[in-house]
């Protein structure tokens, strides 16, 4: 495999654009490689400017879940556009669309169109807060919620690929109203409302952990947390930007059978264009200007691009049989994988929630962050390299989920399936 234009390209890059890339995990810096420079993508394939194909199971870190340029959505895309990019008024779109969402997530009850995830859940915060008159929050070590300054506190995703869980230029005054606990100890965030459960207006969390390698819940978390919450007065949110539409058509909220007060999301609504939203029960969202005090707003909100794409791919994977078949094919690749493992001898943590998947470099069963470090990065980047080799498009990190959509063929997973083997084995 030739990576000579995307070298000279990344040269170039770097010229002009902070470390070459426009997100930081872009770079590849974790698994000590050079990013191919991608050219289109079809299907579950992406081709880069070298004549490189690979099986994507980044899919633009989620939001693909039918797959690059589905002919449906790039049709309704292309109608769209004939018509017009943003308007900055109000759609029959947007309706159809908040409608759509109100009708498969439990929690939703009124929702607001943002432009990404990290605006959605800066929004929801300053609803909590503005709600309930407190300033404190928790969150729980690795998991990610974009870069909002309050947030940026034992962060995962590309912080924590960057060794940098914290960030400067984030303010003490800032990161002074965050609380850290770690993921899957109920226990932790018992004793920490004891102490402090008048001043926190909000525990907001990734229901399924997603921005520091796939870490399910472990039974009775999610519960606790609605249950600590409830009796404290603060709010539960949960951040279904990854997880949404992901683990489950209603989300890990649907899944786990627990409702929190406000959700994010992102991603999959978008359709591959930027988008994220947040929502939740009405006598909380009608605290949101212009019905409400809590002010928040954005020109491109709602833009009849992103919010045609979401509502079309939304509309697909309703469809009877679409979701469950993507499913299928994530679990037929997981099996794969730990078939693999276990001829090899490799006991490695494997985990997968709906579509989303992957598996640790570590000796123990992998629950929160502290445990999570403890991942040999080095062999996961000699892992990585040897997928790549064998045109497997992974995500760049040991600390982050792989995606299936309804594009990956039976072939695909076959083909992924014989490159996982053949990787293991030659770094073992």
């Amino acid at each position: 495999m030739k990576l000579d234009r995307s070298v000279r390209l990344l040269q170039r890059a770097e010229r002009v654009i902070p470390g070459g890339v426009n997100s930081p995990v872009r770079s590849f810096r974790a698994v000590e490689d050079s990013p191919p420079f991608i050219a289109r993508g079809e299907g579950p394939y992406l081709y880069d400017v070298d004549g490189n194909r690979f099986i994507d199971y980044v899919l633009s870190w989620g939001p693909l879940v039918l797959g690059h340029a589905h002919p449906e959505v790039a049709g309704a895309l292309k109608d769209a556009v004939d018509r017009g990019t943003s308007y900055g008024a109000p759609t029959e779109l947007e309706v159809k669309m908040a409608e759509k969402i109100v009708g498969m997530v439990p929690s939703v009850e009124v929702i607001r169109m943002v432009n990404s995830g990290t605006e959605a859940t800066m929004s929801a915060l300053r609803l909590a807060r503005g709600f309930t008159g407190r300033d404190k929050i928790i969150k729980f070590d690795g998991c990610y919620h974009g870069h909002v300054d309050s947030l940026l506190v034992q962060a995962g995703s590309g912080a924590t690929t960057l060794g940098m869980p914290d960030s400067p230029g984030v303010s003490k005054a800032v990161a002074a109203t965050t609380i850290t606990a770690p993921f899957n100890d109920i226990e932790a965030v018992r004793t920490i409302f004891a102490e402090e459960g008048e001043e926190i207006a909000a525990v907001i969390l990734e229901p399924v952990a997603g921005n520091m390698g796939v870490i399910p819940p472990v039974p009775g978390f999610l519960e606790g947390l609605r249950e600590i919450t409830t009796a404290y007065g603060a709010l539960l949110i949960f951040d279904e930007v990854m997880t949404g539409f992901r683990v489950a058509l209603g989300g890990a909220q649907e899944l786990y059978g627990v409702t929190p007060d406000l959700t994010c999301l992102g991603k999959v609504i978008g359709g591959g264009l930027p988008v994220g939203a947040y929502g939740g029960r009405r006598d909380l969202m009608e605290q949101v200007s212009p019905s409400g005090a809590v002010y928040q707003a954005g020109t491109l909100s709602g833009n009849p691009l992103a919010m045609t794409a979401g509502y079309v791919t939304l509309d697909i994977i309703s469809r009877e049989g679409v979701f469950d078949s993507i499913v299928e094919r994530a679990t037929a690749l997981s099996e794969g994988i730990k078939n693999n493992l276990a001829k090899l001898g490799l006991d490695l943590p494997m985990a997968q929630v709906g579509t989303m998947f992957g598996f640790f470099f570590a000796g123990s069963p992998v629950r929160n962050y502290q445990e999570a470090m403890g991942s040999d990065t080095k062999r996961f980047a000699a892992y990585f390299s040897e997928m790549l080799k064998r045109g497997i498009y992974l995500a760049p990190s040991q600390f982050e989920a792989g995606f299936m959509s309804s594009a990956h063929r039976v072939d695909d997973v076959e083909d992924t399936v014989r490159a996982n083997f053949e990787a293991l084995k030659s770094i073992l």
